[in-house]
């Protein structure tokens, strides 16, 4: 009998076991992003290993959504509608558009959003430190930054008195307000400034040419994820049509850009990461402050400087956190 009691308790451990399992599986996490799958995915790795090292793993006891607009905004309500019938546990926004799509659908269902627009002036939380509701996240200084690379751009590229600026145009309430205190900010250093907004990967080779073909002696890469998924055709454009460009991340230097100055993405990614383990856990995003982005690298790509004609001055070179001879 003892032996027989022996196994029955065997087999009850092991079906709660599968059955608990299976409720940990039940957990959902859904991610929501502009771009194509392979960027989405790509961008949700970083955090993706932040959340196994503590114990969230996909396949074990957490399953993830991914849904990819391919550029399409307006299909980004749909995606997030759908996220919400699945139920997910936190859905994780990339992308201004997206922190919109999914603050529409859910009012209740955490979300976390990782975003280079200003929080709180695009409406997403009440303010940085209490942000109210079911939305908080990582916010990279987009506007600001855009300050200081318009400054060491001309720093670099003096004679350039017009400088292109390519974005693309979302909609998203704090845009234009930013657009244009960048244009004021250069007008100040008597440089004239052209937007250019590009929706489609396919719109690239039309807006460098336009750029160029407008006399833009320089440009500006905003860090709209148009631009950083598909960094290696817009670092061949500006090789092509030979106009110095400063980008966001240190990515694009690495692999042949001129300049950046911008935020380590794959940090800030990391911290969506820690975002998604609290909310999993239990906490609840209006207690949970936005999270700013400060540590920035300025990064220079020197054979690629002289490939363009230009000397790098020294002063820059002695700030920079990085020079790739």
């Amino acid at each position: 009998m003892k032996r027989r009691d022996l196994i029955l308790a065997a087999a009850g451990a092991a079906l709660w076991s599968s059955t608990g399992r299976g409720q940990q599986a039940s957990r959902i996490v859904g991610v929501l992003g502009i771009g194509s799958q392979d960027a989405v995915r790509a961008n949700f790795a970083p955090a993706k290993t932040r959340m196994a090292e503590v114990g969230f793993i996909e396949g074990q006891n957490l399953a993830i959504e991914y849904r990819a607009a391919d550029y399409q905004q307006d299909r980004l309500p749909g995606m997030a509608g759908d996220l919400v019938q699945r139920r997910v546990a936190a859905l994780v926004a990339f992308s201004g558009p997206a922190v919109s799509a999914a603050k529409a659908a859910t009012t209740s269902i955490p979300i976390i959003f990782f975003t280079g627009f200003d929080p709180s002036a695009s409406g997403f939380v009440n303010s940085l430190n209490r942000p109210g509701g079911n939305v908080t996240g990582v916010s990279i200084l987009t506007p600001e930054l855009n300050f200081k690379r318009l400054e060491l751009l001309h720093e670099l590229v003096p004679a350039a008195k017009t400088i292109a600026f390519l974005y693309t145009r979302t909609g998203i309430t704090s845009e234009d307000t930013s657009h244009k205190s960048v244009q004021q900010a250069a007008e100040a250093l008597g440089v004239k400034m052209l937007l250019f907004s590009v929706s489609n990967p396919i719109d690239l080779d039309e807006s460098f040419a336009r750029a160029e073909g407008a006399g833009a002696g320089a440009l500006i890469v905003n860090s709209d994820a148009l631009f950083q998924n598909n960094r290696q055709k817009v670092i061949a454009l500006a090789a092509h049509h030979k106009l110095p460009a400063m980008y966001s991340i240190a990515e694009y230097v690495a692999d042949g850009g001129l300049i950046s100055y911008g935020t380590n993405y794959t940090d800030a990614y990391r911290q969506v990461g820690e975002f998604v383990v609290r909310v999993l856990k239990g906490d609840k995003p209006e207690n949970l402050p936005v999270q700013q982005v400060t540590k920035i690298e300025l990064v220079i790509n020197a054979k690629t400087a002289k490939s363009l004609g230009l000397t790098v001055p020294l002063a820059l070179l002695g700030r920079a956190d990085e020079v790739i001879e």
